[in-house]
């Protein structure tokens, strides 16, 4: 059967899919987007997270066919879908709309301070001009990537979390990213990313409004 459906703001057409093919399987094996890791295939590691009309899905345990005329953004998207979600709001939101996603922060109400920003500041080297999402900036600055295939389901479920919570506590970040397994840290440094994240967020949105939301 051939599906058509959305992705990270796309349209694509997969042809010849069979009735037990998975979303994973369609984005990683057909249209060539290898970000969402293929790992327990039983929606229990977290590591092919993506967001199907805006909820975050474990991609293996979605059949290709419910996809049909819905959207999905995956790892590879969330840098586009930051930037559209901050013009959506009239403004940019976490530095979405530019490159410089670290730039004059403030503090706010998490563990993470201003000088603590600063000192997590990373400057990429492979590809300067690249572009991302506030969320994966975080995770750069705070060291919470390390053999990194887990990252892409804990990004999409944490850029995820503080759309829908922009001052999420330490008990919504953990109940957020419960089923995203990291089999190389202590979660800290994952934590951290997300209140980093967040914190910054917080920031953007007084600077473009005046007041904290």
């Amino acid at each position: 059967m051939r599906v058509t459906f959305t992705v990270n703001g796309r349209r694509h057409e997969a042809d010849d899919v069979w009735e037990g093919e998975s979303l994973l399987y369609v984005l990683r094996e057909r249209m060539g987007l290898p970000g969402s890791k293929n790992a327990c295939e039983q929606g229990e590691c977290g590591s092919c997270t993506v967001r199907l009309d805006g909820e975050p899905v474990c991609a293996c345990l979605v059949a290709a066919g419910q996809v049909e005329g819905r959207e999905v953004v995956t790892v590879e998207g969330l840098a586009d879908y930051a930037k559209a979600r901050a013009r959506a709001a009239g403004g940019c939101a976490s530095g979405a709309c530019g490159s410089d996603a670290t730039g004059g922060h403030a503090a706010a109400a998490h563990r993470t301070s201003a000088a603590a920003e600063q000192r997590w500041e990373a400057k990429p080297t492979q590809d300067a001009g690249a572009e991302l999402a506030p969320v994966q900036q975080a995770f750069i600055d705070a060291g919470a990537v390390q053999c990194g295939f887990c990252t892409p389901g804990l990004l999409v479920a944490a850029d995820e979390l503080i759309e829908r919570n922009p001052q999420p506590s330490d008990a919504d970040i953990r109940e957020a990213l419960s089923g995203n397994l990291c089999r190389c840290t202590g979660y800290e440094k994952i934590l951290d990313a997300v209140r980093l994240a967040a914190a910054r967020g917080d920031h953007a949105t007084t600077a473009t409004t005046g007041k904290a939301v």
